[in-house]
């Protein structure tokens, strides 16, 4: 695999902003400045793109929500199967008596994924709701059917 052809740029920042990346670039672990700019600027263009509406996006829906509020569970899981193409999969945790965190793997244009987390974040009895999404795409996790009739 070849490495992506690499530019050299050039950036001024006051002092105490750099004494602020220098900081973060230890705490976290980056081998260099550049690396740690380089996650900076990619979290920025992926919340852009996210923005942006029709990308193919792939992300979470991470909710708590209060299972003994009547109906919630089958709202959600309603709201799962009417938008079962872009609902992969989810994973459901019970966190303490009455709340539960629901993880829901999604993938589409990235204006859907906002729809779909918005009307699940919406519903009563949800307390906290947000959509993560990423720039990349789950490969298919099984072959679609050929359209020979074989």
């Amino acid at each position: 695999m070849s490495k992506e052809k690499l530019s050299r740029i050039s950036i001024s920042l006051p002092e105490s902003l750099l004494d602020g990346l220098d900081q973060m670039v230890n705490e976290r672990g980056f081998e260099s400045r550049s690396q740690a700019i380089c996650d900076m600027i990619n979290l920025q263009l992926n919340d852009h793109r996210a923005k942006q509406g029709h990308e193919v996006m792939t992300g979470t829906v991470n909710l708590v929500y209060n299972h003994s509020t009547p109906g919630l569970q089958k709202k959600l899981h309603d709201l799962q199967f009417e938008f079962i193409d872009e609902v992969i999969s989810s994973l459901n945790v019970n966190l303490t008596h009455t709340n539960t965190l629901s993880i829901i793997l999604v993938q589409g244009p990235a204006d859907k994924l906002n729809m779909i987390a918005d009307k699940m974040i919406t519903l009563r009895g949800v307390v906290y709701g947000r959509l993560h999404i990423n720039s990349y795409i789950i490969p298919p996790i099984h072959p679609l059917p050929s359209s020979k009739g074989d």
